[in-house]
């Protein structure tokens, strides 16, 4: 029995050294086959990592639009601000077409979480500027009719130094989820703007803003647990500006004429929401 097993010894080392130098063969298929596997992953990650470098300029740029917007609070004459914020919106929106690029042939829910941050930054940034101007909220489908981009192709004749330009269109679609995350970030610019406007001795805005954050709060209510996950925990957030919003106008109604106008911004940092902590799950 023992030299049976002995005997076999010898012939299995031996298939497992011809398995060795089977798989140690480049032109195996198997190798062949985990190689392309590798250029495939390869080729994922990188258009990956060129995905979240150009969300994170988005962000960036719409968090400077934001901050240039608060200033129309403060200038008698805001169209100049407003037209550098459409500047500014122009150059997001070519970082988006670098986007819709990369994504041009691939299925965009596989890359999606590597850009998802800076189109809710500039949702909140657009929305943002489209209330300050028409007092009301951008749709999702105005939004997307503004990603639509076109490409050059330049391609050379034979006989002449000079490039035909050749045009490719291509759209970029901001999904509903990233839609509503953004409009629910909108909610807090709002508040500020809130701020801003009383300190500067405007005691109409907040009653608009009021009205219209109360809006916005219903149509969440009624999506409740049927829209994406992060909507719930931004609902929270967007309880907070409306409450602080609300207590506000609530001081500027009873004791508006009592409040000098320079001391009206303190009315916002002295009164405390008080909210259900829970109220932020629905």
């Amino acid at each position: 029995m023992n030299k049976r097993e002995g005997e076999g010894c010898p012939r299995r080392n031996a298939d497992a050294a011809q398995d060795r130098n089977a798989s140690a063969n480049p032109s195996s298929p198997v190798i062949a086959a985990f190689k392309v596997f590798q250029q495939e992953l390869d080729t994922k990650h990188d258009k990956h990592e060129r995905l979240v470098k150009i969300s994170r300029d988005v962000t960036i740029e719409s968090k400077r639009t934001i901050f240039l917007l608060h200033r129309v609070t403060s200038v008698p004459n805001a169209d100049d601000i407003l037209k550098e914020a459409d500047g500014k919106l122009d150059a997001v929106r070519q970082k988006i077409g670098q986007i819709a690029e990369e994504l041009r042939g691939e299925d965009i829910f596989q890359f999606h979480r590597a850009f998802t941050a800076g189109i809710q930054e500039y949702v909140e940034a657009v929305s943002f500027l489209h209330y300050i101007r028409h007092r009301s909220l951008i749709s999702l489908e105005e939004i997307n009719a503004r990603l639509v981009f076109i490409r050059e192709e330049k391609v050379d004749p034979k006989d002449s130094d000079e490039a035909l330009p050749g045009g490719q269109v291509l759209t970029f679609q901001v999904t509903p989820s990233d839609y509503l995350l953004g409009v629910a970030d909108l909610t807090g610019e709002l508040m500020r703007m809130c701020i801003s406007s009383v300190g500067n001795g405007d005691i109409d805005t907040p009653f608009q803003l009021s009205q219209f954050l109360r809006q916005i709060h219903d149509g969440f209510s009624y999506i409740g647990n049927t829209g994406p996950y992060e909507v719930s925990k931004k609902l929270h957030t967007l309880r907070q500006s409306l409450g602080k919003v609300e207590d506000a106008c609530y001081a500027l109604r009873v004791r508006g004429s009592e409040i000098p106008k320079h001391m009206l911004a303190d009315v916002f940092s002295s009164r405390t929401t008080l909210i259900d902590p829970e109220e932020g799950v629905v």
